[in-house]
């Protein structure tokens, strides 16, 4: 076996490629011959093979002339790589860095196929050209570090080191990089609608523009607009730091400024954030300067208040002075746009708040808070610091909370909620977690403290979350289970007593489910979307608005409609957008929600009068992945219309056709293979 590494290619021997080749050529053959269902048997051999020949010259040439034959015969049945419309190019990088060179080899392989019809050869079955070209240029714009930076110690630790660059490298040789900047721009700014409060992987990926961008083999064609933005709201904002000189260097310019110059720089890193949502290091540093420093007070200005934000400032002004100096440096430079939101809401004006940061002000973190905090984020601030810092960023982007890679659905989505909703019970949360490394909460007038119990789903903290998540989520999610725990004799689904008790008395009491707990099957479902809609929509519920976000549960599914798992979302609104179509805007604590959900449910982040950090859906779409959601068990005379029954028909055949098509009862059988109806069609309404 040939034990070569890819970065170590040049001592190759030039038949190596030819050897494996042959052998690859067997493997198949005997792949070809197998009947369908004994093809798994001969996968193995021929994947082996795959694997070997990507760290030789010349190997990937050979799988690339191999391609077609590979797919023909069968060696992607039964695997995700199957269906190549349904594959997902942000996990390319992550799986060709998989330990299992089972599946390294099928990511490669399938690359290879979509490299074929991308030059418009004769590709899979069902894949054009434009949509391989399409998923390659995403996959390279997503994976642009491994073309300029340096190896980093992530690199060195993965299970190939050095393959990626060699697989993304022989990609770029074929289909160019001509179209990769505009993609990955495209891209970032998509991410930057949904103002993520973690914004660490896209400032990554603009500094690799940046990189991208002073290299004469990389055009950037359409996209040098928009990377020239991004890369100047980064980097240089401002007149004084455009040439990005480095802070000392701008703190001597500083000095030399007169007032008139000084809010000039000012206005410019506020026009910056709030373009972009990202702080410039330099932002952080001259807002710091400025309160710590000088008399000047261009404050507002820096921050880019509205007239709600400059009056709770000069309300607080000594207390935001304080924050300042405390949380915001060029080492947490997004604390900037968390304190400006936090100011745009108004937060201060609510008695408890401003006691209650002050508290925090003055907090010690535990050893263990503290290690835990290092951990994530490196010792460079005290976990103090730190953590002041991540509170200012929740409570200005209640709905930049995210999950990251971890099954903690329902704590994010409660740290967002007690945002929105109670930011004073958030910040006694996060004052307990701190001093003390536990939280005490209740269950029906049951104390539960997350010190006594064991491990949730988040068996050791988050690490790539905001530090709020970081304190927090290992408690939430002991105290979140133990909740199930106690009500799982009662039947039904839990969610009916946990909810209220976990989040808060907005939260109403009754839950509608549309499964049965104890089979998985639909039930009583065209009851559930009639209370759905007689609920939530404006048209059926007698104009009543969403008061407060409220939790729900969808079906998530994939690219394909297949089912996915149960997925912890808050319901925000329901309105008309644009276009007059009845929409469902809801908070998904992922950290990307434009997602595919299969059967034409694209959720759409921006464009479709979102928020920031809002998703949406047509609320036939968003209906057709629910199963779970909280309504008042009583309702005001005249609330609850009929709802038309094309809609339900129409949600009815979307179900089928997803999450729910081995959970029909024999009644709902026969809507197997139906087709929906248009859309946003209210009937007789």
């Amino acid at each position: 076996m040939n034990s070569q590494t890819p970065d170590a290619q040049g001592s190759a021997a030039p038949t190596d490629a030819q050897r494996l080749a042959a052998t690859l050529d067997a493997a198949l053959e005997r792949l070809e011959q197998a009947r369908p269902f004994a093809k798994h048997r001969h996968q193995p051999p021929v994947l082996a093979v795959v694997g070997r020949m990507i760290a030789v010259p010349g190997g990937l040439e050979a799988l690339d002339a191999r391609a077609a034959r590979m797919e023909a015969a069968g060696i992607f049945q039964g695997s995700d790589w199957d269906s190549p419309r349904t594959l997902l190019p942000q996990l390319t990088g992550q799986t060709l860095a998989s330990a299992d060179m089972a599946l390294v080899a099928l990511e490669v392989a399938s690359l290879m196929r979509l490299l074929v019809a991308a030059r418009g050869e004769a590709g899979p079955r069902g894949v054009p050209q434009e949509f391989a070209r399409h998923f390659l240029t995403q996959a390279l714009a997503l994976n642009l570090r491994h073309f300029f930076a340096t190896t980093t110690e992530a690199d060195r630790q993965a299970a190939h080191p050095g393959l990626r660059r060699t697989v993304f490298r022989y990609i770029a040789d074929h289909v160019g990089l001509e179209d990769v900047l505009g993609v990955l721009v495209d891209e970032i700014w998509r991410i930057l609608d949904q103002r993520p409060v973690q914004t660490g992987p896209v400032k990554e990926m603009i500094t690799q523009i940046s990189i991208a961008m002073t290299r004469a083999d990389v055009a950037a064609g359409r996209a040098r607009s928009g990377a020239e933005r991004l890369v100047a709201a980064l980097f240089g904002p401002t007149t004084q730091c455009r040439d990005d000189p480095g802070l000392a260097v701008y703190f001597e310019r500083l000095s030399h400024l007169d007032e008139a110059a000084l809010m000039h720089e000012a206005t410019g890193f506020a026009r910056a954030m709030h373009d972009t949502g990202l702080v410039s290091d330099y932002h952080a540093a001259f807002l710091r300067w400025i309160v710590c420093e000088t008399d000047v007070d261009v404050v507002d200005e820096a921050l880019g208040l509205g007239p709600t934000g400059r009056e709770c400032r000069r309300r607080w002004r000594g207390l935001v002075d304080e924050l300042v100096a405390f949380a915001i440096s060029e080492r947490s430079p997004q604390a900037v746009h968390g304190l400006a939101l936090m100011l745009e809401r108004g937060l201060l004006h609510v008695p408890p708040i401003a006691p209650a940061l002050r508290r925090q002000m003055t907090a010690r973190a535990a050893p263990a808070v503290a290690e835990r905090l290092s951990l994530a984020y490196g010792a460079e601030l005290s976990a103090e610091v730190r953590l002041l810092a991540g509170v200012l960023e929740v409570l200005g982007q209640p709905l930049g909370v995210g999950q990251g890679a971890n099954p903690t659905c329902q704590s994010a989505r409660a740290i967002a909620m007690w945002s929105m909703n109670d930011p004073d019970f958030l910040l006694h949360l996060v004052a307990q977690a701190t001093e003390f490394d536990a939280v005490l909460m209740h269950f029906e007038g049951r104390p539960i403290r997350s010190s006594e119990l064991p491990a949730g789903l988040a068996a050791g903290a988050p690490l790539d979350a905001d530090p709020v998540s970081v304190l927090l989520v290992p408690h939430l999610d002991r105290i979140y289970a133990e909740m199930g725990r106690l009500c799982a004799e009662r039947g039904g689904d839990p969610h009916r007593w946990i909810n209220p008790e976990f989040h808060g008395w907005w939260v109403p009491r009754e839950c509608l489910v549309a499964v049965d707990v104890a089979t998985g099957r639909l039930a009583a479902f065209d009851a559930f979307l009639t209370r759905f809609f007689q609920a939530y929509d404006p048209r059926f519920n007698g104009g009543r608005p969403v008061i407060h976000p409220q939790p729900a549960g969808v079906a998530a599914t994939d690219s394909a409609a297949r089912f996915v798992g149960w997925h912890a979302i808050a319901i925000q609104r329901v309105a008309e957008d644009q276009h007059g179509e009845m929409r469902v805007y809801f908070y998904n604590p992922n950290n990307d929600s434009g997602q595919d959900w299969g059967g034409g449910i694209v959720v759409s982040t921006a464009g479709c009068g979102e928020r920031h950090g809002e998703a949406s859906l047509p609320i036939e779409q968003f209906a057709a992945r629910l199963y779970l959601f909280h309504d008042e068990p009583v309702h005001a005379p005249g609330v609850g219309a009929p709802v038309p029954e094309p809609i339900l028909a129409r949600i009815n055949a979307m179900v089928a056709q997803s999450w729910a098509a081995d959970r029909l009862p024999p009644d709902h059988l026969s809507l197997v293979g139906a087709e929906p109806g248009p859309e946003g069609d209210p009937g007789s309404v």
